[in-house]
């Protein structure tokens, strides 16, 4: 059994991971900036803004394992990134593993291939609001995950590119997975929250990965 720190566990998919984690008998603490309506059984919840260094550092201490599942909205707006560092930099500190919910824009269609970021047929099919949030997010795996230090272990999890509470996918109980390059690059696939999140700590209790990113599709 890990204790397993979920920060941002009550948006779509920290929840998932939460239950997924509880269900199997991992201790799970939550951090969100409002309780749920529906708790989960077993999950301890602390609420606290994730954008406080003092909120952070007093829920990574004394944990196994760190997910970082926030979401650039409402405070985190244009602050995520920042954000998502001081995670990485606290998670190096306590000598805790570190798994990050990531974007799907961050991937390669294949072996070499620039990432789907920097293909402008790829954004065209987002909003353009959505454009900076997503190129912050591409930017946290390509520039500031590999340059933090050797000591820091850990692993960048990227959905499917149809993956959200607005387009939600069946839930299958299996998926795929993959490396940096999209394991559905044709159309980018689809996952539900709970076959992300069963891949998702399947990944955390397996322990394979390190420093690396993967990808989870069906």
């Amino acid at each position: 059994m890990s204790r397993i720190v979920v920060i941002g566990g009550t948006g779509y998919a920290g929840s998932a991971i939460a239950a997924e984690a509880a269900a199997r008998g991992h201790q799970v603490t939550a951090l969100s900036r409002s309780l749920p309506d529906a708790p989960i059984p077993s999950v301890t919840y602390v609420q606290g803004d994730a954008t406080d260094e003092a909120t952070l550092s007093s829920v990574i201490e004394g944990s196994d394992i760190v997910v970082d599942a926030i979401a650039p909205r409402g405070p985190l707006v244009g602050h995520a990134r920042d954000v998502h560092r001081t995670i990485a930099r606290l998670a190096d500190a306590a000598g805790v593993r570190l798994f990050i919910v990531g974007g799907a824009s961050s991937l390669r269609p294949a072996p070499g291939a620039d990432r789907f970021v920097t293909d402008p047929s790829h954004l065209s099919l987002i909003p353009v609001e959505l454009h900076d949030e997503i190129r912050d997010g591409a930017a946290f795996i390509i520039e500031d995950l590999p340059a933090t230090p050797a000591t820091l272990d850990w692993v960048y999890v990227s959905p499917a590119l149809r993956f959200g509470a607005h387009m939600p996918a069946e839930r299958l109980g299996r998926y795929r997975l993959g490396d940096e390059v999209a394991v559905q690059p044709e159309d980018g696939g689809a996952i539900s929250a709970a076959d992300y999140a069963l891949g998702f700590v399947d990944l955390i209790e397996k322990g394979d990965h390190h420093r690396a990113q993967v990808n989870l599709g069906h």
